[in-house]
């Protein structure tokens, strides 16, 4: 480790999630750097020049952001989806491994196959039921069997202020069409890429390795997102439909339970989120959205 600085490199830092690592205020000073790559400079499916780079920045702990995440895309192309997504972190947790650099890999709910009737914990078998959630499994896997000083960070339902989100999707269209069908039979927690990028920061000063479930406090479902957004941005007029699933044809199968237990989070002292309703308020006044 370093002795001046705790340095940490972000991959995919410019992506949703990786800009508010990038721009999180406790990554401010506090004897802590953030290093940000992209494609050009660092490329996850070309192990030597991933090492090359990593060597040269010479990190203490690397958030693994960058990934393949369109999940219907995934479906059709499950060879490129596994590529990028599980292949990409053998290679990162193996270099990883050999210069004992922590590694922070961010999952996803859909890892399981959402039939349990409570919410998931962090132990509960994973049973994707479709590619990309297979492909992150498998990420998973390698990520805990290969560099020991690793962190597993499943979270859901993210939305925040540097790329597209449902937040942004569902204003446009109540703009566009004044009303809107939603599914209800799938249930989870949004969170906000601001508040999940602050515990990574954390998490990865520490040696407390393991798996981690980590969104906003509480749960809804789409239709209940949607309607708090649009409460809360006073567009009441819209009509907004409950649908099932089975009402859009997607090529990939979601899971319908999506909750997720973060006892890892709570009994390793770190902060408690704040619930995905304050979250959501934060993020359209500073976001300026609505």
């Amino acid at each position: 480790m370093n002795s001046d600085v705790f340095k940490i490199l972000v991959t995919g830092s410019r992506g949703m999630l990786g800009s508010d690592i990038m721009n999180c205020p406790s990554a401010s000073g506090g004897g802590v750097k953030i290093v940000g790559s992209d494609i050009g400079e660092f490329d996850i499916l070309d192990p030597a020049a991933a090492a090359g780079f990593i060597d040269r920045v010479k990190p203490d702990a690397i958030i693994h952001c960058a990934a393949f995440t369109n999940v219907d895309a995934a479906e059709s192309d499950p060879e490129t989806a596994f590529k990028v997504n599980a292949m990409a972190v053998r290679d990162l947790a193996s270099i990883c491994a050999g210069r004992s650099i922590r590694l922070a890999l961010v999952s996803t709910d859909y890892v399981f196959d959402g039939e349990k009737k409570s919410p998931y914990g962090e132990y509960d078998q994973p049973a994707p039921i479709n590619a990309y959630g297979m492909s992150k499994y498998y990420a998973e896997r390698y990520a805990a069997q290969l560099c020991r000083h690793s962190f597993i960070v499943r979270t859901s339902w993210l939305f925040g202020s540097n790329g597209p989100n449902f937040v942004r999707s569902i204003l446009k269209k109540a703009a566009e069409a004044g009303e809107l069908s939603v599914v209800d039979d799938q249930i989870g927690s949004p969170t906000y890429t601001k508040d999940l990028a602050r515990f990574l920061i954390e998490l990865v000063k520490t040696e407390k390795y393991g798996i981690y479930h980590a969104t906003n406090e509480g749960f809804c479902s789409w239709h209940g997102f949607a309607a708090e957004i649009l409460k809360a941005c006073g567009l009441s007029g819209v009509k907004l439909y409950a649908v099932p699933s089975e009402a859009f044809e997607r090529p990939a199968d979601r899971p319908k339970n999506s909750r997720l237990l973060k006892t890892a989070l709570y009994y390793s002292g770190f902060e408690k989120f704040r619930t995905w309703q304050e979250a959501l308020i934060d993020y359209l006044s500073e976001t300026g959205v609505s």
